[in-house]
Formats: structure tokens, sequence, C-alpha cells
């Protein structure tokens, strides 16, 4: 079968829950209402779900105008518009100054959940950020607030090997079958389906997803934050300890690859998924 677009998902608020969604523009920084806001202390420290695991537990829905809404599992919600004219405020996030503050009504309502000051800031110009050549970039690629690249893509067959891993080397210690791992652990933006060859994706070099075409950027390494289940917030081995079986290299663990757009338009579920380039194995 031909590889299709099986789920788009993104992450309005850096480290909160993300959004699934049935279709999505590419922009050159990414898809359009990822990775815009981001949270950090008084001081101007970013924070992440690494440091506040309960940020996971926060959502954030997309709105039209650029803005958000902010929701927890009591039932409570903040509205929050782009802040066009909002402060500008530090932060230390890499290759990038400032961003604008979102107001004092979001910063206390964030901080009230999270039971620690807070400050939630809004990048209004991706191209004030890059990507870094170490990551993949060349000189005029823009950058959201994500980690690294633009957008990150796993597929549905690497997952099911890890799993399957995950039971083999359970069996092997004597262990009882672990729970699976699920794909949210991994916070990708576009999930591939019906690829032959579990982890094929580490070759490509270039894709196209509709009529969008991407190129890769690097590996994606993965860090403790896919440690933790993002649902109820306990904190295991898997996947780490089963990737470091498996998938380690250079000193780290690996799953997924990031992308670059190299053009831009829309993308829908059940796009297929066309290989452009391909990494000699």
């Amino acid at each position: 079968m031909t590889p299709t677009l099986s789920s788009i998902r993104v992450y309005p608020v850096k480290s909160l829950a993300g959004t699934d969604l049935a279709e999505a523009q590419v922009y050159p920084w990414g898809l359009g209402h990822d990775r815009r806001w981001l949270l950090s202390t008084p001081e101007g420290d970013v924070l992440t779900a690494r440091q506040v695991p309960g940020m996971l537990h926060l959502h954030a829905s997309p709105l039209e105008d650029g803005g958000i809404v902010l929701s927890a599992g009591d039932g409570s919600a903040q509205h929050v518009p782009p802040p066009l004219h909002g402060e500008l405020i530090a932060t230390a996030l890499s290759r990038l100054d400032t961003v604008r503050s979102a107001g004092s009504e979001a910063d206390g309502w964030l901080s009230r959940h999270l039971d620690r000051p807070v400050r939630l800031g809004w990048l209004d110009e991706p191209g004030r950020r890059s990507v870094s050549e170490h990551h993949g970039g060349r000189p005029g690629d823009p950058l959201s607030l994500a980690d690294a690249g633009p957008l990150l893509l796993t597929s549905q067959a690497s997952l099911r090997r890890l799993n399957e891993w995950m039971m083999e080397d359970a069996a092997a210690r004597g262990e009882d079958p672990p729970p699976a791992i699920a794909m949210t652990r991994f916070r990708p933006n576009v999930v591939v389906e019906h690829v032959d060859e579990p982890f094929a994706e580490d070759r490509w070099l270039g894709l196209r997803i509709g009529s969008v075409e991407l190129r890769f950027a690097e590996h994606c390494d993965r860090c403790f934050l896919t440690t933790f289940d993002p649902d109820t917030l306990a904190r295991g081995k898997e996947p780490l300890r089963t990737l470091a079986q498996h998938r380690r290299w250079d000193h780290k663990t690996w799953f997924g690859i990031r992308l670059i757009p190299v053009s831009t338009g829309k993308i829908q579920l059940g796009d297929a998924v066309t290989l452009l380039a391909e990494a000699v194995p």
C-alpha cells in the first residue's frame, strides 16, 4: 500500500498537550499553530515538561486568529488572544532573545494550575529564529519555538516494532509484558502509516506529503520526557530502556526524524506520502 498520512498534531504551547487536526497549513517554520507559545520563569528561563511534568496535563487549542484556549482537567479554561503589541520579555531559548508577553490573566491562570509563577510568551514572527546548522538548518531556514526542527515525523511501523521489542525483551528477562507505548509519548507532528519497513524513515532524505515537499534535517534523539505517561504522569523505564538496547548510537537513543519544509501548502489526513530521495542502507 502507498504510505499515507495518518495523524497531524500541533502543540500550540511548547510542552503542553497537543491537538489533533484533520488538516494543517505548512509554513517554512513548521505547521500553523505549532509551538508559537512558551512558558518561562519570571526571570526568562524556558520551562518544559522535562522540569514541570504537570504541563502535560494542560491543553492549548488553537484559534483561527492565532490565539489559543487554555484548558485544564478541572474544566477551567482561559482564552488568550495573540498579544500583537504585548510587552517584549526576555527569553533564554536558543537563538531567540525575546517573546511577547501574553499578559497577567494568562500568567495567573497558568501559575495557579502549575503551582509556580510562570509567564506565557508568544513568538510574533518565526523569522526571528532560525534552525541551527548543527540540527540540519541552512541559511534562511526559520523555526518556531520547537527544540530543533520545524516538523517531527514518525511511522506506525516503527512504533509497532518498538512495542514488539519491549515484549520480547521483557520475556527474555522473565518479566510480565509491559503496556504498549502510545505514539503520544514521542510528540510527533506527522505520523505515517503503511510503511513497509520499521524505521525506513531513517533513510528518507526528501519526501512529499500531498503536494508539500520536505527535506530531512536530522534523526531525533529522545530524552527522558518520553518515559512519562502523558495521561497519568507516571514515570517508568520505557521506551528509553528498549531504545537503548536496539536504537542507540553516538551515545543517544533515536526515534523519528526532523524535517524542514521545502515548499508550503496544506496537508490533510489520508494524503499520500511520496519518497523523493533515500539514503543508501
